[in-house]
């Protein structure tokens, strides 16, 4: 398979799954293995859409922007059976190693004082939504289309999650670095188990710095012949398709959206990204088509 006919199959490599929007930008904050990465270190500021500096705040605090209101009746969503579902969360484990140190442990003498938080799948009623939404883009891509079609497809996952149901968001940088090469990272944003951080939401899908410093200094920490290998291709090269595929193994059933191209006229104006993103989610049996 080539770019042309883009296939999951093309993966040569998949950096490990980020399964919390804080495991994300830790990764993101890791000393980059090459010497010229971009996402901490590109000088255009204006490009980037923020500073390094800004951009972690922004990650930290969420991007506090209009989300309008949009009326959408939400339709009958997949049955799952007997409304049960598996979804992943991160629980504490504890033994004599671990990333940090539960103090009140240690005071206590007990040896296995060192916590890590572990990847759990866990039963929870109701339904969960997933979403797998690329985050890949061309460099030449404007931000008032990376912000039209955030905000649209943010206003549409408020809908949902309004109308009671739980929803998991996955941002997907998948991209090629060669005819032939397609370099994959996944990272959960929200998870089914925590509220809707609405300002998190926002910065991921609809401020260009998600893509163009945090995305990029995930790449920048990579193993060296990986972040060389991307970063000599300006961090990969359409197409930015994402795949069920790319997300990790026990996640069934994801909406996967399209990637952003600046080609497309949807994007122009909030109305005609709403309009736009509507038709697309009616099509997908999210929400009633009008």
């Amino acid at each position: 398979m080539t770019r042309e006919n883009p296939q999951p199959e093309d993966t040569v490599h998949a950096l490990p799954p980020m399964w919390s929007w804080q495991e994300f930008v830790d990764r993101a904050r890791a000393p980059d293995s090459i010497d010229n990465g971009a996402g901490r270190s590109h000088r255009d500021d204006n490009w980037a859409g923020a500073t390094w500096e800004e951009t972690l705040r922004l990650a930290e605090d969420g991007w506090t922007t209009v989300l309008p209101e949009v009326e959408a009746e939400v339709a009958e969503l997949r049955e799952r059976v007997q409304d049960e579902v598996l979804t992943t969360a991160l629980v504490p484990a504890w033994d004599v190693t671990g990333s940090e140190v539960d103090v009140g442990v240690y005071l206590s003498g007990v040896p296995e004082c060192m916590v890590d938080a572990v990847p759990q799948r866990i039963s929870a009623r109701g339904r969960v939504v997933t979403f797998l939404i690329p985050t890949g883009y061309v460099n030449t891509t404007p931000h008032s289309a990376v912000h039209n079609r955030g905000v649209a497809l943010a206003a549409l996952c408020s809908s949902i999650i309004a109308s009671g149901h739980s929803v998991e968001i996955w941002s997907g940088d998948c991209s090629y670095v060669s005819m032939t090469d397609r370099f994959v990272s996944v990272a959960r944003v929200i998870s089914a188990a925590e509220p809707l951080d609405i300002g998190r939401l926002m910065f991921v899908m609809a401020h260009p710095a998600m893509l163009r410093r945090l995305c990029f200094a995930v790449w920048d920490s990579a193993p060296e012949p990986v972040a060389r290998r991307i970063h000599d291709v300006n961090y990969g090269q359409e197409s930015y398709d994402c795949f069920p595929e790319d997300l990790p193994e026990g996640i069934t059933d994801p909406y996967v959206l399209p990637y952003l191209s600046p080609e497309d006229s949807q994007w122009k104006s909030m109305d005609t990204a709403l309009a736009w993103c509507r038709k697309m989610f009616a099509g997908l049996g999210l929400l009633r088509a009008s």
